[in-house]
C-alpha cells in the first residue's frame, strides 16, 4: 500500500482513500453482514430440504475439499462454484444459497473450499492452484459424482470470481493432464481481473503482492487464453473498481470477438446480485442455466 498525502492521486484519479474504499465492499453495502449472515441461514435450509452434501478431498491440504450437491438424475451437468470473501474468509458450507436451484433444474452443484491467504502467508499464488486442482477432480472424478465430465460449468463471486477467471486461463494439458476445453462456460460475479490497483489498495496489508503474482494473477493480461464462453455481471451498486474491472474485462473478451454476456444488476449491491445465482428466474441464475443448457423448473 502506498503511503500518500490524502489529495495524493494513486490510481485512475482516485485518492489512497479513495481507492481502498473502491476495493472495500463495506464502504458501498451497509447491509454486508445482514446478507452475508443470511447465507448462512439459506445454506442450512436448503441442506435442510436437499440432505447434506458428499464431501470429497481434492488435495491432501486440510481444506482442500468439496461439498457435493448431486442431480436427481446421472450424468447430470455440474456447476462448481467459487465463493467470495476478500481471500480470507468464508467457507463451502456457508456458502450453497444457489444449490438447490441448480439441482432443481437437473445440474450437480459443486462448492469448493481452500486455504485463505493468511493461512498462506499472504500469497495468492497457493489458492489459484487450490482452484485448478478442484476443477480438475471434479472433471475426474465428474461419473462417480453422477455428473457428465464434458459439461462441467463455473460460477463465482467477488474473489472467488477472481479465481476462477485465473483458473480459465490456464494451460490445462499442461498443468493438470486435462483437456483445454474442460470448462465449458463462466458465470463470474462482480471479480478482480487486474491486480495492480488491487496492490496499491489496503488489500495489501493482508496480501503480499509481488510482480510475479500480479501478472500471473490478472486474468486481464491473458484474456487470450480463455477458451469458454462467459458471462460477466456486476450490481450497479458495487464499488466502482468492481464495476470497472468488470466493464473491462468483458470489452477486453468482446474485442477480441470471444463470446460473453454483460449483465449489470440493477439496484444491487455487491453482495445482494450473488442472491439472484440462487433464484433460477433472477439475473444470474437465469443466465448460468441458460449457459448450461438448463431451464427453470
Amino acid at each position: 500500500m502506498v503511503n500518500a498525502p490524502s489529495d495524493h492521486v494513486v490510481w485512475n484519479g482516485m485518492t489512497q482513500a479513495e481507492l481502498d474504499a473502491a476495493y472495500d465492499q463495506a464502504a458501498y453495502a451497509a447491509n454486508l453482514q445482514q446478507i452475508v449472515s443470511r447465507w448462512g441461514v439459506l445454506s442450512e435450509d436448503i441442506r435442510a430440504r436437499l440432505g447434506p452434501p458428499t464431501r470429497h478431498a481434492y488435495g491432501p491440504g486440510a481444506n482442500e475439499a468439496l461439498d457435493v450437491y448431486p442431480a436427481t438424475r446421472p450424468n447430470a451437468p455440474i456447476n462448481l462454484f467459487v465463493h467470495g470473501g476478500a481471500w480470507r474468509s468464508r467457507k463451502a458450507h456457508d456458502s450453497a444459497i444457489a444449490a438447490e436451484a441448480f439441482v432443481s433444474a437437473g445440474a450437480c452443484f459443486v462448492v469448493i473450499d481452500f486455504d485463505w491467504v493468511q493461512d498462506r502467508d499472504g500469497d495468492l499464488m497457493p489458492i489459484a492452484e487450490q482452484t485448478r486442482q478442484a476443477i480438475a477432480w471434479t472433471w475426474r472424478n465428474a461419473e462417480r459424482l453422477g455428473g457428465d465430465p464434458d459439461r462441467l460449468f463455473v460460477s463465482a463471486h467477488s474473489s472467488g470470481a477472481h479465481m476462477a477467471a485465473v483458473a480459465l486461463t490456464t494451460d490445462w494439458p499442461t498443468a493438470h493432464d486435462v483437456p483445454a476445453d474442460i470448462v465449458k462456460g463462466a458465470v463470474l460475479c462482480s471479480g478482480l481481473y487486474d491486480l495492480a490497483p488491487v496492490r496499491l489498495s489496503a488489500r495489501s496489508g493482508y496480501v503480499a503482492f509481488t510482480d510475479e503474482s500480479v501478472e500471473a494473477l490478472s486474468p486481464m493480461r491473458h484474456v487470450a487464453r480463455i477458451p469458454c464462453p462467459v458471462v460477466v455481471a456486476h450490481g450497479a451498486l458495487d464499488t466502482p473498481e468492481f464495476q470497472r474491472q468488470s466493464r473491462e474485462l468483458a470489452d477486453a473478451l468482446r474485442t477480441r470477438g470471444h463470446p460473453c454476456q454483460y449483465l449489470v444488476g440493477a439496484h444491487y449491491n455487491h453482495f445482494e446480485i450473488l442472491e439472484t445465482l440462487a433464484n433460477p428466474l433472477g439475473l444470474l441464475g437465469r443466465a448460468a442455466l441458460a449457459q448450461m443448457g438448463l431451464v427453470a423448473p
